[in-house]
């Protein structure tokens, strides 16, 4: 339970910076005392841990110190490997393919050689091929740039019925593809009663 604890400070200071010991301790959902005591516990373990008092003091790691991923079992690390390793053909259709593909690679070299090495082996045992698959619909990538720039959206753009909406996300479900209207919180609109799109410069945030 404790080096639990103690692998969550570190990888809160590592991820946010300075924090005082009353932000730690409402994380930990411990004491202030015992995070000090699991501050002093990592610094006699020879981690660089910078105390800071007064007013704006605060606690952080120093000397730009950044841990690597070390704290998963054998079976954690095999579920992180195909987690990988899985094809995620959602990237692909807004957009993100290269920028995942890119990203799982960095991941994967981040961690330590026996848990890359486990990650690595699991992926070459338990492999899922992507299923052949219809073209993606053209409207997908466009949509998710709107979501991501929160950019107005109007659907059925050239017909009578044609409706503005603030789109926040898109959802693929069993259905198949959700636009999430910020205006219309709960009811989300099929792509497939979409229609004709216009994407407007003007933002809603």
């Amino acid at each position: 339970m404790r080096a639990s604890r103690l692998l969550r400070v570190l990888l809160l200071l590592q991820n946010r910076g300075r924090l005082t010991c009353a932000q730690l301790a409402s994380e930990l959902e411990v004491t202030r005392r015992t995070v000090l005591r699991d501050v002093e516990a990592l610094s006699e373990a020879g981690l660089p841990m910078v105390v800071h008092r007064g007013a704006r003091g605060g606690i952080e790691l120093g000397f730009d110190y950044r841990s690597r991923l070390t704290g998963l079992s054998a079976s954690e690390a095999e579920a992180l490997g195909l987690i990988l390793g899985a094809p995620v053909p959602m990237l692909d259709a807004v957009g993100l393919g290269a920028a995942g593909r890119a990203a799982r690679t960095k991941l994967l070299e981040s961690l330590p050689d026996g848990v890359r090495e486990t990650a690595m082996v699991a992926q070459q045992r338990f492999r899922m091929e992507a299923a052949a698959a219809d073209a993606p619909d053209p409207r997908i990538a466009p949509l998710a740039l709107a979501v991501r720039e929160g950019r107005q959206v109007r659907i059925r753009a050239h017909t009578p019925t044609a409706r503005t909406l603030h789109p926040v996300a898109l959802i693929f479900g069993p259905e198949g593809w959700l636009l999430d209207d910020a205006l219309a919180p709960g009811q989300p609109v099929p792509l497939d009663d979409c229609g004709d799109l216009n994407i407007s410069a003007l933002s809603f945030r």
